[in-house]
């Protein structure tokens, strides 16, 4: 039970993966923790979660007062502020780095801003860690596809991302340094199902990049499944990625819209935006193994890789151009993972 009695910090906690995240820690699925603390920048909605776990409506000021008490606590902060980190890292002993900069076209216009919360966030804590020498059981660093041949500012700060946090297996050897990647988690914030739901409540057009765009199709439980899994099992330096089936997004938006009268209008990739998905990358193939359901790179510096040299997981790499789902396929995955359902009170008629 990895977090029995631990102390555990939520970089970014407020976000979709933070709100299920923490909701699964609660749980106690993995032992029940000492303390959660959710530490991020935006005040409201660290308010609204507080409340919503106080199972309150609506509430003033004095929610906060007893924050430091609490099995949940909410502590603002910036992962871009050292001393910021360093002092929420004092209590920590297992770190979910969820903080991130991650819609595509806000970092290709906003670059540097990416690379301060991507990578020098990450940075951050490794730094924090070793000059403290704080006694942090385990980072995990919370990944995208994007990070894998990337193309994007956002990729390209994630990869380093990674980079920076398995290279601190050696400069911080007492922490055990794991990073997850994974794909478009469908329902969550900013994701294309919301943005689909609200488009075909408003009686369409259903708007789509590009006809042969491909995305995996991840719910964000099992988003929460692989950071788990990695938990339990991980050795420093590995990369956990999750095999799971993927599709076409205008299938996706066929599946949604049903035999409603709405239209689908093309209108173009986006800036920095891929049309397939890669999650394991032609370099990395020769270092991937199978453990269970998952998939897993080993690090890429030899004095980190201590796994076993079983062959290869992979002939190729790992993209969402292969085993596309169809329409009727897709449309059974989210009606079976209720991937929408706590997006939209309206889902169960719209997948009905």
């Amino acid at each position: 039970m990895r977090l029995e009695g631990k102390r555990v910090l939520i970089t970014g906690g407020t976000g979709s993966l933070g709100k299920v995240l923490t909701s699964r820690i609660l749980s106690g699925e993995l032992g029940k923790p000492r303390k959660l603390t959710i530490f991020s920048r935006d005040e409201a909605k660290q308010h609204d979660m507080r409340i919503a776990y106080q199972h309150r409506r609506v509430a003033t000021d004095e929610v906060i007062y007893h924050n430091f008490e609490e099995l949940l606590e909410f502590r603002i902060g910036d992962v871009r502020d050292l001393h910021s980190v360093a002092s929420a890292l004092r209590d920590a002993d297992i770190v979910f780095n969820a903080a991130a900069l991650k819609q595509v076209p806000t970092c290709e216009y906003f670059p540097f801003e990416a690379v301060r919360t991507n990578i020098e966030g990450a940075e951050n804590i490794v730094r924090a860690i070793r000059e403290l020498q704080l006694p942090v059981d385990t980072v995990v660093g919370i990944s995208t596809d994007k990070a894998c041949k990337p193309v994007n500012v956002m990729g390209m700060s994630k990869a380093i991302q990674e980079r920076i946090l398995i290279s601190a297996n050696l400069t911080c050897p007492s922490t055990r340094f794991i990073c997850i990647r994974y794909g478009n988690v469908l329902a969550s914030r900013g994701s294309v199902i919301p943005l689909f739901l609200d488009q075909i409540q408003n009686g369409g057009p259903i708007t789509i990049t590009s006809p042969a765009m491909t995305r995996f199709l991840l719910s964000l439980d099992q988003a929460v499944d692989v950071i788990f899994a990695a938990v339990r099992n991980a050795q420093a330096g590995e990369t956990y990625v999750p095999r799971v089936p993927s599709a076409r997004v205008v299938d996706v938006a066929a599946a949604l819209v049903g035999d409603r009268p709405i239209k689908t209008k093309i209108v173009g990739v986006r800036p920095g935006e891929k049309t397939h998905e890669v999650l394991i990358s032609e370099e990395e193939c020769h270092r991937s193994v199978e453990r269970g359901v998952y998939y897993v790179i080993r690090p890429i510096l030899p004095e980190i890789d201590k796994g076993p040299r079983t062959g290869p997981a992979l002939a190729g790499e790992y993209s969402s151009e292969s085993n596309v789902l169809s329409v009727e396929e897709t449309k059974k995955f989210l009606r079976e993972h209720n991937l929408l359902q706590d997006q939209n009170p309206e889902v169960g008629e719209l997948l009905r």
